[in-house]
């Protein structure tokens, strides 16, 4: 969902950003970011606050960075960071692939994350499944997602579309082809999408919108 349906670096990456800043008075960069995603392992955004965080020498409960890192992600009454989230499908893109293939979601936001910002751009879009973190015992890059969604449609063959090593780490543990997703406005786009194709993408689109031309 993220870094595919949404550009999210004015939010969930700026919401570590804040939160690292709030407890540390450090700021730390983009590209700091980018490096522990690159790593994999970092899919879950609290985790990654806290270890930055602790990293910096500074001792915080990782339940006090949870709910600071939502207080301003989300806000009040939706009003906080996501507002920031850029919808990248142009118009009708998604209605039109659905007129060919089951569209589905394996996310690592949670359930209430994922709906809040579906429900805003895309409300008539039925995604079947919508697999969330809550959804799975084991988070990305464990394939526990992607094999639901087998199990959800046995008889389909299925790509996987992501931008991260865990992304591409969960599709190659499930045996699913890897369609990465490395966005051009990206300061780090050719060195995201190298590692994406070092990781198994068969693969790697600038954006969403090219995963037309290439189901052709």
């Amino acid at each position: 969902m993220d870094g595919v349906l949404v550009e999210v670096g004015e939010s969930y990456r700026e919401a570590i950003r804040e939160t690292v800043q709030h407890f540390t008075g450090e700021l730390v960069s983009h590209d700091l970011i980018q490096d522990f995603k690159n790593q994999g392992g970092w899919n879950n955004d609290w985790l990654l606050s806290h270890r930055l965080i602790a990293d910096r020498g500074v001792h915080v409960d990782y339940a006090e960075v949870v709910e600071y890192f939502n207080r301003i992600f989300l806000g009040e009454n939706g009003d906080g960071l996501i507002r920031r989230e850029k919808w990248v499908p142009e118009p009708d893109l998604l209605g039109r692939l659905a007129q060919h293939a089951t569209l589905a979601i394996f996310t690592g936001r949670a359930r209430y994350e994922a709906d809040a910002t579906l429900l805003r751009y895309a409300p008539g879009v039925q995604f079947d499944p919508l697999i969330t973190d809550d959804s799975v015992e084991h988070p990305k890059p464990a394939p526990d997602g992607l094999l639901l969604i087998q199990q959800h449609h046995p008889d389909r063959q299925i790509w996987y579309l992501g931008d991260t090593v865990d992304d591409a780490r969960s599709a190659r543990s499930a045996n699913i082809p890897f369609v990465g997703v490395s966005m051009r406005a990206n300061p780090r786009h050719a060195d995201i999408t190298k590692t994406l194709y070092d990781e198994g993408a068969f693969t790697v689109l600038e954006n969403v919108n090219e995963l037309e031309g290439l189901l052709r």
